[in-house]
């Protein structure tokens, strides 16, 4: 039987069955094909990036970032972007996961030559995911996790400077997210988690580039880029929530592949209407950390007062309506500023920057 033909090109042997689509192509089709629907992701309508614009990569040095890193730095060559492009990675302190992961970004910065931000959860918050992890057990912390990380890439992209967050979130991310949110009845959060860019006022604008990319897609792209990554999952997410959306996901995949766009698609059609709106809370800044809130103080100080204060996982109700001041003796967070421009490795001296050295087909 003869080998079956790239259905692109027609000349090439196919190596590759799309999850996305079914398509069988080659290496180079499909290397084309992925890199041409994350740039119709980041110029459909106005596009999501600037000419000059300064825009921190959130690297772990998993798949998603590592691709993100690559994919941007040959796009914004192959198509002229004008960007300055930063790694900024986040330390939560997880021993034996974020340590490992850390040193595959510092390869990443070195391949690529991009400038890299490291801010630790201890340096910020006085707290190591190890050390919430042994006080509130192993359930719910994810939640401590996510609101932590969230406020450190803003303040790792103020110390740096820049104007924009990019992050990996794929495709199966997104439609996980809106299923945990139907799940949840949490509205808010439902009519803004498929929005390829965000940005509230004081917080700095974040972008999702591989919003329609299949996660298989990306470990595909990554295997036969032979890009470095680190493929190891963090040891405390098996718990973790979004594993049962997870789950129920990759159930309607095998029997839909097209399952993960159409929920994207359905989470876009939900719209919130003027009266549920007009009952949310207003925006405002943390009266403690001078973070964005809907409160008086924001989640990561309540959360963090609860730790300081030796609770379980009852810091996760800890109230955020709590005066200025924290009680004495506990650590807080320092106050947020844009712009404080810090802390940023160089790439190692006498290596051209990988976007130069990329092969751009």
């Amino acid at each position: 039987m003869p080998p079956t033909p790239c259905s692109l090109c027609h000349t090439a042997r196919a190596l590759v069955k799309r999850p996305k689509t079914g398509q069988q192509v080659c290496k180079d089709c499909f290397f084309e094909v992925f890199e041409t629907e994350v740039h119709n992701t980041i110029t459909e309508g106005k596009g999501i990036f600037e000419r000059g614009e300064k825009v921190a990569i959130g690297a772990s040095g998993g798949k998603d970032s590592t691709v993100l890193a690559h994919v941007l730095s040959v796009l914004n060559k192959r198509h002229d972007y004008g960007l300055d492009l930063f790694l900024l990675s986040i330390d939560e302190g997880i021993t034996g996961y974020r340590d490992d992961s850390l040193e595959t970004v510092k390869q990443n910065q070195v391949e690529y030559g991009l400038p890299l931000k490291i801010l630790s959860y201890n340096e910020l918050y006085g707290w190591t995911m190890d050390k919430i992890v042994e006080q509130v057990g192993r359930r719910n912390n994810c939640t401590f996790c996510g609101v932590f990380r969230r406020q450190a890439l803003d303040r790792g992209a103020a110390q740096l400077g820049v104007d924009h967050i990019v992050t990996g979130h794929n495709a199966d991310d997104i439609a996980e997210t809106v299923l945990m949110n139907i799940m949840r009845g949490d509205i808010a959060r439902l009519g803004r988690c498929t929005a390829v860019t965000t940005q509230s006022e004081d917080t700095i604008k974040r972008s999702k580039p591989f919003k329609y990319a299949y996660e298989k897609e990306i470990v595909m792209y990554a295997y036969f880029k032979k890009l470095t990554y680190f493929s190891t999952e963090c040891i405390y997410s098996p718990d973790a929530y979004r594993g049962h959306a997870r789950v129920f996901l990759k159930d309607l995949e095998a029997i839909r592949p097209s399952a993960i766009v159409d929920i994207i698609h359905s989470g876009e059609s939900f719209q919130l209407e003027q009266s549920v709106q007009k009952g949310m809370k207003a925006m405002q800044t943390c009266l403690r950390c001078g973070y964005i809130s809907s409160n008086d103080l924001c989640k990561a100080c309540a959360l963090l007062e609860g730790l300081e204060a030796g609770l379980d996982r009852s810091a996760l109700r800890q109230k955020q309506d709590s005066t200025s001041a924290a009680p004495t003796g506990h650590r807080t967070i320092p106050m947020f500023e844009r712009y404080s421009n810090i802390g940023v490795t160089q790439p190692t001296e006498g290596i051209e920057k990988a976007i130069q050295a990329i092969e751009i087909r």
